[in-house]
C-alpha cells in the first residue's frame, strides 16, 4: 500500500486525505506541535521517520487578512517551511505534492488563469505562497505544485460551514457577488492527490513535474455559492435565507481579494487524466453531510 505523509494534520486537506485514503493509501499526518514547519531539522527528522512513498505539503499559514500585519510569520511558514519540506523530499528521494493558491495572481485577467500566466500577488498571503512555490521548484525537482482555490469541506473553518451557521439565525445575508472563482471540495482535492501520488510513485518521468491548477469544475461568485448552500438547507426543512448581493467595496477586508480567481484545469486533465467534479454537486454533498 502506498504510504503518504501529509503535513498539516488538522487542516481540511489533511483531514480529507485521512478519510479518503483507505484502501488505496496509508496516510501519515504530521502536525503541530510535534511537527514544526519552520524547523528545518525537525521537518527532515519527522518526514524520514514517516517513511513515505510520497509527501503532500498541505500545511500553511492561511489567515489571509492577518497576514497583512504578520507577513514575516506567513513567509516563514509558507515560504521557508515549504522549502524545508522540499529539501526533505529531495533528500529522501520521494515525490512531493505541494498545495498553493489562486492568490499568487492579481485577479485582473478576464479569463481563467493558466499555469504559465504571470504571477502578481496583491497581498502578503499570496506573496508568501509564491515564495513557497519558488522554493519547492528550486529544491525538489520531482515535485508537483497544485494551485487550488475557494476550498471548503465538512471539516474546519470554511465558507460553506459559515453560511450554514448563519442560516440558523439569519433571514438575509450580504454576500460578495463581484468576485468569481471555482469552489473546491477538500474531499475532491484528496481524491485527486491520491491519484496524482500513485502516478508519480509509479512514473518518475519529468513530464509529470511542474505547476498545475486543480479546482472544482465550473465557476461561481461567493453569492452563487451561498445561494446554493441556502437552497440545500431549505430543501431539508431549514430556514430559507436570502442572499443580498453586495460588492467587494461593501465588505472591506485588510487583504485585497482577487476579482478573478478562476483557474484553468486543462493541463491537469491532459497530463494526469484528473478532473474534479462540478462544484454544485460537491457542495450539495458537503451540505448533505453537515445537515444530516
Amino acid at each position: 500500500m502506498m504510504r503518504i505523509a501529509v503535513t498539516g494534520s488538522k487542516g481540511q486537506v489533511a483531514t480529507s486525505l485521512i478519510e479518503r485514503g483507505r484502501p488505496k493509501a496509508e496516510i501519515v499526518a504530521l502536525g503541530r506541535p510535534a511537527f514544526d514547519l519552520t524547523d528545518r531539522a525537525a521537518v527532515l527528522e519527522a518526514l524520514e521517520a514517516a517513511r513515505p512513498d510520497v509527501i503532500v505539503n498541505a500545511a500553511a499559514y492561511t489567515a489571509v487578512d492577518k497576514a497583512e500585519s504578520e507577513e514575516t510569520a506567513a513567509l516563514l511558514v509558507n515560504g521557508e517551511g515549504a522549502g524545508h519540506v522540499a529539501e526533505a523530499a529531495a533528500w529522501l528521494g520521494v515525490p512531493l505534492l505541494h498545495l498553493s493558491t489562486d492568490y499568487v495572481f492579481d485577479g485582473a485577467l478576464d479569463r481563467p488563469y493558466r499555469e504559465d500566466d504571470p504571477t502578481g500577488p496583491t497581498g502578503a498571503y499570496g506573496r508568501s505562497k509564491l515564495a513557497g512555490e519558488r522554493r519547492v521548484a528550486e529544491r525538489c525537482e520531482n515535485s508537483v505544485i497544485l494551485r487550488t482555490a475557494w476550498v471548503y469541506s465538512p471539516f474546519g473553518a470554511n465558507f460553506v460551514r459559515t453560511m450554514l451557521r448563519l442560516n440558523e439565525t439569519r433571514d438575509e445575508v450580504g454576500v460578495v457577488a463581484d468576485q468569481r472563482g471555482n469552489p473546491t471540495s477538500a474531499l475532491d482535492i484528496a481524491d485527486a492527490l491520491i491519484a496524482i501520488a500513485a502516478r508519480m510513485k509509479a512514473d518518475p518521468s519529468p513530464g509529470l513535474w511542474g505547476v498545475f491548477h486543480m479546482t472544482g469544475s465550473g465557476e461561481a461568485t461567493w453569492a452563487d455559492l451561498a445561494e446554493s448552500v441556502f437552497e440545500e438547507a431549505a430543501a431539508r426543512g431549514r430556514r430559507r435565507t436570502r442572499v443580498k448581493r453586495i460588492t467587494t467595496a461593501d465588505y472591506p477586508t485588510p487583504a485585497r481579494r482577487p476579482a478573478n480567481s478562476r483557474l484553468d484545469n486543462e493541463k491537469l486533465a491532459r497530463v494526469y487524466g484528473v478532473k474534479l467534479p462540478e462544484w454544485r454537486q460537491s457542495a450539495a454533498a458537503c451540505c448533505d453531510r453537515l445537515l444530516s
